[in-house]
């Protein structure tokens, strides 16, 4: 059976989009699967995608990934919602087939096979993560739809976190006060940074790391940034004796998530992620 991609071309949207990874990481993968499509970035301003929707078939495309600030403007413009998307209120993946637009949010399964990757089972845990925005909502809905114990978000936008709690009788809120934080990770079996805190580009760090001084040198530290490969936040985590997982692994399963779904056929995820890895750490190790 011929591909759908046959004679498509596949695309990243968002703005700013210049830096984005996806074509990296999409194009070693159709390369690798011999599949003739290329993948490029289109920029889309912020507020006009419902605009720039209905011309997307025209520009031969089989799908499109979306990053900020049009996952949740695309929610209400699709003909179809995968069960995540739903969830999450948010589509990054949008398939386009006879016609019609498919929705899909492939973050929170990335976020749990990127998990699995580390010998890291999230079910029955409790989890404390910091930040309630963008990834950390999608992460917070999938552990608590595969049955952690407990998910406390600590954040400093209570309506962000009360829209959490009121989506999942699992999830609690903190503040960011650290007798609350201390609290949180006294108890906790994982911990994820979900803020920019650390990130290349942001210029802003966490102030000091002694919070994790609480946490139980049982529990892995992952963050959700992959830029730069290891944060002051793993590297704190480490000489503490933490396995620390960066959010490489996130970065890449919810891209094979996304292939999945615009070549309508199951991948194996190991091919993939060597495929991707050599084109892309080099790419990382320049900008790290």
């Amino acid at each position: 059976m011929a591909s759908p991609l046959h004679g498509k071309t596949l695309a990243v949207i968002g703005d700013p989009i210049e830096h984005s990874l996806s074509p990296v990481i999409q194009q070693a993968m159709l390369d690798a699967l011999g599949l003739d499509c290329t993948y490029g970035r289109i920029r889309v301003p912020a507020g006009t995608v419902r605009d720039w929707l209905p011309g997307a078939a025209s520009l031969g495309l089989g799908g499109f990934n979306a990053t900020m600030p049009h996952k949740t403007d695309l929610v209400p413009l699709m003909d179809e919602l995968s069960a995540d998307a739903r969830m999450y209120r948010s589509v990054n993946t949008v398939v386009l087939r006879d016609g019609r637009l498919l929705g899909f949010n492939t973050d929170g399964e990335g976020f749990l096979r990127s998990l699995h990757d580390s010998g890291i089972d999230p079910h029955g845990r409790r989890v404390v993560i910091f930040g309630a925005g963008g990834a950390s909502r999608s992460v917070v809905l999938k552990l608590a739809a595969v049955g952690v114990e407990r998910i406390t978000v600590c954040c400093r936008t209570p309506d962000k976190a009360a829209e959490l709690v009121a989506a999942s009788p699992s999830v609690r809120a903190a503040d960011m006060s650290r007798a609350s934080t201390d609290a949180a990770l006294a108890d906790a079996d994982l911990f994820i940074n979900g803020t920019p805190l650390g990130m290349q580009g942001v210029g802003v760090d966490f102030e000091s790391f002694t919070f994790l001084d609480a946490l139980p040198a049982s529990a892995p530290v992952c963050d959700l940034i992959y830029r730069p490969l290891k944060t002051s936040l793993l590297r704190e985590a480490e000489a503490r004796g933490h396995l620390a997982v960066n959010g490489l692994g996130m970065l890449i399963h919810q891209a094979i998530l996304a292939l999945e779904h615009f070549a309508a056929m199951e991948l194996d995820a190991e091919t993939m992620k060597a495929a991707v890895m050599t084109r892309l750490l080099p790419v990382l190790e320049q900008t790290s």
